[in-house]
């Protein structure tokens, strides 16, 4: 049954934001028997509002807020970027862990450090996630249905010579399983899955949270700021709610999973006397640090249709550029991906009028394409502040996101293209094009776990350095990218965490 908390409940643990992070510790918190008010800044949907048409659903779950800077990709809605995600889910390696060790400080602007973890510890969390959000191809799971898109990069990553190519490692059901139908190839899984096969909180944590009688969720609550006690511990939360009233939700511990801007804003606004840069925020590291992968994006006209759009959209993956292999003239590796784009973003990406444009236009039905995703080294320049002066609609400062593009980074997406046309060529490809993805997805990094409080925000568990019942519980805990997609690893850290959180209640340190 679904609870109702008095605002002056400080039992409870708030979780701000109910996507891969949120969503995920506030179920595996009321498993246990915590009291959870979960805070979700935008509405809940259905499946039934899901239509296959990515300017409708991205109207309907896109965050829309002011910002200032490039564009971040993420959703205001309950299961967050859960909704939007492609499902690709796989784990991060041994060696990314330990990123300092393994590629040395590659100048004087980037900033790597170790993670305070190992692969080995968050091994038994990989499985738990891996199980929970069913990821193919693990835990007697089979493969990822070979779409006629993910053929072509098999056949072609063959031909020149990659051997670590599967359809596993995507957590959109191949099979019914867990309360969720089999896949249905229906194609374009980034604008929501109609049938609930892909994972996604909106329909997996949350309504199992719900069960419990220890969760209550509510929608249209925009978290303000974080209050504290004279000696620095979080006693609440203030929101906004659908009428923009003002509430405070008393607090016993807080988790802060607001994807990158968010986390990072609701921290730095919450400054005072005692902490006037922003909370956690003592080393100056809130908000700095932020990755969001080396991006990539390859099409190509093949000689025969495709048809790339029918299937999952990211259906299979090439593991052979991962590691570091420093002889190719950069640091760290990168995962090599299918990808499907409906015929309007096809249009926009080739650009303008004109035969660069109906090469790929004319022929959507021989496309194929590939999507890149790298490590990106973290540099203390590209961050997330807040302006100054200007408010947004809900009368908070206004994000303000910087990022470029490292020379590492550069060097990674122009061998990651040169292969991408490697492969297509080898079968024949009669037109190519690639470049970067100006979009801000995978993002990571600004409240980063550090064993030194001096380089980052939270510890080992993703609490704050600075304040014992603070929690990040995000992509934000990243200590630095890796080349995988992020969401499996997020899921993980968060079931770490809920254990870590129950453990130190029972004990009575929290």
């Amino acid at each position: 049954m679904t609870r109702q908390y008095e605002l002056s409940d400080s039992s409870v643990v708030v979780v701000i934001g109910s996507g891969a992070g949120g969503g995920t510790v506030a179920n595996e918190l009321a498993q246990k028997g915590i009291d959870v008010v979960c805070l979700e800044a935008g509405s809940r949907m259905t499946l039934a509002d899901v239509v296959n048409h990515p300017p409708t659903m991205d109207g309907l779950m896109g965050w829309h807020d002011k910002r200032i800077g490039p564009m971040v990709w993420v959703c205001k809605t309950v299961g967050g970027t859960t909704m939007r995600w492609s499902g690709v889910a796989p784990r991060i390696q041994e060696h990314e862990f330990r990123a300092l060790s393994t590629y040395g400080q590659l100048d004087k602007g980037t900033t790597l450090i170790d993670w305070p973890l190992t692969l080995e510890e968050l091994l038994p969390y990989y499985d738990k996630a891996e199980d929970k959000m069913g990821v193919s191809g693990t835990h007697d799971i089979p493969p990822s249905a070979e779409t006629n898109n993910y053929k072509v990069l098999k056949a072609g990553g063959k031909r020149i010579g990659y051997k670590e190519i599967t359809s596993a490692r995507t957590a959109i059901n191949p099979v019914a399983r867990a309360g969720r139908p089999g896949c249905q190839q229906i194609g374009f899984c980034n604008s929501g899955c109609a049938v609930g096969a892909k994972w996604s909180t909106l329909y997996t944590e949350v309504p199992a949270a719900e069960l419990t009688g220890h969760f209550e969720l509510r929608t249209q609550a925009m978290a303000v700021r974080i209050n504290h006690d004279k000696s620095g511990r979080i006693t609440g939360v203030v929101y906004a709610d659908a009428d923009g009233a003002m509430h405070e939700q008393k607090a016993r511990a807080v988790c802060v999973a607001g994807n990158v801007v968010e986390t990072a804003r609701i921290l730095l606004n919450s400054e005072s006397s005692l902490f006037p840069d922003g909370l956690a925020n003592s080393t100056g590291n809130v908000g700095r640090h932020y990755t969001r992968h080396t991006f990539g994006q390859a099409m190509a006209v093949m000689p025969k249709p495709v048809n790339y759009h029918r299937g999952t959209r990211q259906s299979g993956i090439i593991l052979d550029e991962q590691y570091h292999k420093p002889e190719r003239g950069f640091a760290g590796g990168y995962i090599i991906e299918t990808l499907s784009l409906d015929p309007w973003n096809v249009s926009t990406w080739a650009g303008g009028w004109g035969p660069g444009n109906t090469a790929f236009t004319d022929d959507y039905t021989k496309l194929a394409g590939i999507f890149i995703t790298g490590e990106d080294p973290p540099e203390s320049v590209n961050r997330i502040s807040l302006h100054p002066s200007e408010r947004d609609e809900n009368g908070l400062p206004v994000p303000v996101i910087e990022y470029r593009d490292h020379p590492n980074t550069l060097a990674m997406r122009e061998h990651s293209l040169k292969m991408s046309r490697a492969i297509y060529e080898s079968l024949g490809a009669t037109d190519f094009t690639g470049s970067d993805i100006p979009v801000g997805a995978h993002n990571m990094g600004v409240a980063r776990m550090s064993a030194n409080p001096d380089d980052g925000v939270t510890n080992r568990w993703g609490q704050a350095h600075d304040i014992p019942n603070l929690f990040v519980s995000d992509g934000s805990v990243f200590s630095t990218s890796a080349a995988a997609n992020p969401t499996l690893t997020i899921v993980a850290l968060a079931i770490r965490q809920a254990d870590h959180i129950a453990e130190r209640m029972q004990a009575r340190t929290l």
